[in-house]
């Protein structure tokens, strides 16, 4: 049976391999191979597998940080078209990460001396809503993170990596984007402030937001996940050979 349009996944991925061509070495480094996925509204689907099998590959490979080597990466848009995210130019990826997908990576990239609810308003003020109102949602979010107010208005620069990691989540979860792409996103967190991320996280699900997930924890897995996938470590260099001879 087929599915009705409101069934159709957000995205799906189709054969996602990546390799790191090292030139000047004559090497080539495989990272993800033959990966296959789908992720729907308001599911969470984790990515599992050992080190070195290219979870966060594959999430880099969505957002458009690496080109694929080979594959498809299928991305229905809010107006129901369907893009394949490794052939889109650069300005339909801006245009998308502006408005509907949403990367929360290990590490907090952020201009120097720039306020911290500033960096977490930034989303929402490039989609065109007013800073007071921008700041009025920062400031809830933050502190449904435990982040203290005194640390609001402030760079994140100096903070521990903790915080840092808060003002992260805070970033990517404020602007409630159709896919959300989470790369150990409780990693550094307390487990009173993981609690906090888990219940946002869950309030996203309960709200249609899509999700592609790694979790540090296999306990966050279990409770969080409607779906698994497991990854395999990438097949030896002399079948990428192959592949892409």
């Amino acid at each position: 049976m087929d599915r009705n349009e409101d069934e159709a996944p957000i995205l799906r991925v189709e054969g996602y391999s990546k390799y790191f061509n090292l030139h000047e070495q004559g090497k080539i480094i495989p990272s993800s191979y033959n990966v296959n996925l789908e992720v729907y509204a308001g599911k969470l689907t984790a990515l599992i597998g050992q080190t070195g099998a290219g979870k966060s590959t594959v999430l880099k490979g969505i957002f458009r940080s690496y080109l694929p080597s080979s594959g498809r990466l299928l991305y229905r848009t809010a107006s129901q078209h369907l893009i394949d995210l490794a052939l889109a130019d650069e300005h339909q990826i801006l245009e998308l990460r502006r408005t509907e997908i949403s990367f929360v990576t290990q590490f907090l990239h952020a201009l120097p001396r720039q306020a911290t609810e500033d960096v977490v308003a930034q989303p929402l003020i490039q989609r065109g809503m007013c800073k007071a109102k921008a700041l009025e949602i920062v400031h809830k979010t933050l502190a449904a993170m435990n982040l203290p107010e005194r640390l609001w208005s402030i760079s994140p620069a100096t903070f521990s990596g903790g915080e840092r990691q808060r003002v992260n989540l805070a970033r990517g979860l404020v602007s409630r984007p159709r896919l959300l792409l989470l790369d150990e996103p409780t990693a550094s967190l307390d487990p009173k402030t993981t609690e906090c991320v888990v219940r946002l996280i869950e309030n996203l699900k309960a709200k249609g937001v899509a999700m592609l997930a790694i979790f540090h924890h296999p306990d966050l897995v279990e409770r969080m996940a409607d779906n698994v996938v497991q990854l395999d470590p990438p097949v030896g260099i002399e079948n990428v050979f192959k592949e892409i001879a």
